[in-house]
């Protein structure tokens, strides 16, 4: 195992035992520390394992969110655009709450995000951050 799989590994560690799966609690704590691309290597285990299953389009949301902020990070406003359209329109098909997720106030998030991205892209890239809680 490489140092980067360490690291993805000891996110998911960390959540073993709990209430919800370990890789999801792991997505949030690399997503909030701004470990973007680390997030989608978290997440994307989970995705595998639930493609044909109906929370599928909800980790794809969340993965394709993480793989925005990949591109917000390279200044790559034109993909970072794309992915959080997607993510929104995976994430849109899940009840306000879902997976303890306020999947209503991550799109206006996004909203918001894709607002401030046409409006002035350099500006934004540095001001965005959205922050995921579970309730």
């Amino acid at each position: 195992m490489n140092r980067k799989q360490e690291r993805v590994a000891s996110f998911i560690e960390r959540h073993v035992g709990k209430e919800l799966d370990p890789h999801y609690l792991g997505f949030f704590d690399c997503f909030n520390e701004g470990m973007f691309y680390e997030a989608h290597e978290v997440l994307e285990t989970l995705w595998l394992a639930e493609r044909q299953r109906p929370n599928a389009s909800f980790y794809k949301g969340l993965i394709q969110l993480a793989g925005a902020f990949v591109h917000l990070q390279k200044s790559r406003t034109q993909p970072a655009a794309s992915l959080l359209r997607l993510a929104r329109t995976n994430l849109e098909r899940y009840p306000e709450v879902h997976e303890r997720l306020d999947v209503g106030l991550v799109l206006g998030s996004i909203d918001e995000c894709l607002r401030q991205l046409m409006a002035n892209p350099e500006a934004a890239i540095k001001l965005l951050r959205i922050r995921l809680e579970l309730r």
